[in-house]
């Protein structure tokens, strides 16, 4: 107090305060703060702090369950949390009911604003001010009627452009003091932050998937998506030169925020007077999902034209079409659900963008990928593939980025260049990218991010440009979740992702799968024509299918092989698919057979699950599974595991 006095009284106090509180007690005064005020102003009305808490919804949402967690510290020592706009205004509160119920009486209280111009030197004010942690002890607040209080507060930061969204303060009674509680604040920001990016990601996501089709299209007019705080996030081939004729920024890559377009709910909403003088209202578009909005994409006129376009040329869009169909031919069937995913392959194939492609193990992910390098501009170029799974960590590592010479004991003479510098020109699908090692994750990053890749043993980056098309069987945002995968890759991978559906999911393909592979293995084998008996067709559009088209094939080639006539019936099905046929006499048998082929599905994904715990060892394996090793190589065949085995084996060596 005696410090607080003689500055008031116009003595040097530098001495004896912290540089902070000093700085902050000389704004108070040149602010002409009240040093004998008792608390903070009265709140907000009950109907504005509504409004506010709405326009900050995803921070309040975000901040709640990290504000919980530490409720049961804030109750042990007589503390509480709360968290303002970044305005210094209390949007809520938490913590021990004693010390919420005390905070009225400073007006600690939400719709409060604790800004240094408004409550002098405080925790909250002066984090603002100063953009970093800080704790404010007892006398060192600047108005009298607080200095019974102690606090610490840092601020919440926009994870993708640094901008302050808010601080995080814990406040108590000056008894309640401790410097550990400058950590609690720091740690729960970081964690809501954290939240933050991953939010902020999934709706990039949500908005490059919605707008991906206009943006990859051959529209000869600019197009610009804006996220939900106006800053751009992608523009099409035609945006930079369409801008300039527009007279808008010269350089896309640095153009600002456009505040007229952010969609906080508690902006004053924009009038044709606050957009930029390049931008008219009629050319916005909203991005919605999930009923909710979630950006804005912005279609700019090619200068001197309108949005009517001359004819199109049919003669072209025949040779377009007919190269499609060329590109996509080796995905055989007619299924609505195969047909949508080719489709999305075949329009997202026209950007450059990273595809991700999903769907169950046999599904057919590297002949989409196949077609997708096939009826793109890179086609020329080479297509790569790496099975991320198949290889161990330091195999891996060497397959991706290559070696200089000596890099390691067995290194080439000369080096070897890895499959990423292979695919420059081109197009690397990286097969089963969920089994990517954790610790490898970021120098894959890297090299989506900057372009460039070091090889093993050397110091000289070197320029790569590839499109990348990924696929994975795994859920991936659940690997996220879990910590198995870089949120930071896993959104830079995902731009658009394409699911394939299995072949439970498009019987109606499989008599024309089947009669492909068929008429395919007789050529292979150098044998005449053959044909399918009675019933075998049905039995096959029954079954279950747990190994996709890949097990469908192998059956297939089975059964040609096996079968002593040019007409293969139904004794020469495998026994698996025998065993499984369900007749139509009656409602039970068919629901008897739903139960075999859920059944049949459970028990690959628990061989799978056994195989990997015994690190690829199949007499580990059979042991875990309580089955003869003989047993267990039938079902290998009978579910087409045998990569998979292989992979396990190369991850766990030894």
């Amino acid at each position: 107090m005696a410090a607080w006095e003689r500055f008031l009284g116009g003595q040097q106090s530098a001495n004896i305060l912290r540089n902070a509180v000093d700085s902050s007690w000389q704004r108070c005064q040149i602010g002409n703060v009240d040093p004998t005020c008792r608390s903070g102003p009265p709140p907000i009305s009950a109907s504005s702090l509504h409004l506010l808490r709405q326009s900050h919804s995803d921070l309040l949402d975000l901040s709640a369950p990290v504000m919980v967690h530490a409720r049961d510290f804030l109750a042990e020592t007589g503390t509480m949390m709360a968290l303002t706009d970044p305005h210094g205004t209390i949007l809520s509160v938490e913590g021990d009911n004693r010390t919420v119920d005390d905070a009225e009486s400073i007006q600690l209280i939400p719709g409060v604003t604790w800004s240094e111009m408004v409550c002098g030197t405080n925790a909250i004010g002066t984090a603002l001010e100063l953009g970093q942690p800080v704790q404010i002890h007892s006398a060192e607040h600047y108005c009298e009627g607080i200095k019974r209080w102690t606090c610490s507060a840092t601020v919440i930061r926009h994870p993708l452009d640094n901008e302050i969204l808010g601080v995080i303060n814990v406040s108590g009674l000056s008894g309640t003091f401790s410097r550990h509680t400058l950590g609690l604040v720091v740690t729960t920001a970081s964690r809501i932050e954290s939240r933050l990016a991953a939010r902020a990601m999934e709706l990039r996501y949500w908005l490059l998937e919605s707008t991906m089709d206009k943006l990859s299209s051959n529209s000869p007019d600019g197009m610009i998506l804006f996220d939900q705080r106006g800053r751009p996030i992608k523009a099409n081939g035609a945006a930079q030169t369409t801008l300039v004729r527009r007279g808008g920024p010269i350089d896309l890559s640095r153009m600002n925020r456009i505040s007229a377009l952010s969609l906080d709910r508690g902006d004053i909403p924009s009038s044709a007077s606050e957009m930029p003088c390049w931008i008219q209202p009629e050319w916005l578009q909203p991005v919605s999902h999930g009923g909710q909005r979630i950006g804005t994409l912005l279609v700019l006129p090619m200068a001197g034209s309108t949005l009517r376009t001359a004819a199109p040329d049919r003669s072209a869009i025949r040779t377009a079409d007919k190269h499609e169909a060329r590109a996509f031919a080796s995905l055989i069937g007619n299924s609505a659900r195969l047909r949508e995913a080719v489709a999305k392959a075949a329009q997202l194939a026209k950007s450059r963008v990273s595809i991700l492609l999903t769907g169950e193990t046999g599904v057919g992910k590297e002949e989409f990928a196949h077609g997708i390098h096939r009826a793109s501009a890179a086609r020329t170029g080479p297509f790569v593939a790496v099975n991320c799974g198949g290889l161990s960590r330091e195999l891996l590592l060497s397959e991706l980025f290559g070696y200089a010479e000596g890099a390691f004991t067995g290194a080439r003479r000369g080096g070897q260049r890895g499959k990423v510098e292979a695919a420059n020109g081109g197009t690397l699908f990286l097969d089963e990218i969920g089994e990517m090692p954790l610790d490898l994750q970021p120098h894959l990053l890297r090299v989506l991010e900057q372009g460039e890749i070091y090889r093993l043993g050397e110091n000289q980056p070197r320029k790569v440009d590839f499109r990348l098309v990924a696929a994975t069987h795994r859920d991936l945002r659940k690997e996220v979740a879990e910590g198995r995968f870089r949120m930071d890759l896993f959104y830079r991978i995902v731009v658009t992702s394409i699911h394939i559906p299995c072949l439970r999911e498009r019987p109606e393909d499989i008599r024309t799968l089947a009669e492909h592979f068929l008429e395919s293995g007789t050529r292979k084998h150098g044998l005449g024509h053959h044909g399918f008996g009675s019933g075998v067709i049905e039995a096959l559009e029954t079954y279950a299918w747990p190994g996709n088209v890949r097990e469908l094939r192998n059956a297939v080639e089975s059964m040609l092989l096996t079968s002593t006539s040019t007409v293969i019936e139904s004794d020469s099905l495998p026994q698996d698919i025998r065993g499984e046929q369900c007749g139509d006499k009656v409602t039970a048998e068919r629901s008897a057979q739903c139960s075999k082929l859920r059944i049949t599905h459970v028990e690959r994904e628990v061989i799978v699950d056994a195989i990997r715990t015994a690190s690829g060892n199949l007499t580990t394996a059979a042991k875990l599974l309580g089955i003869a090793k003989s047993t267990l190589y039938l079902k290998l065949e009978r579910y087409g595991l045998h990569d998979e085995v292989s992979g396990f084996r190369a991850r766990y060596p030894g």
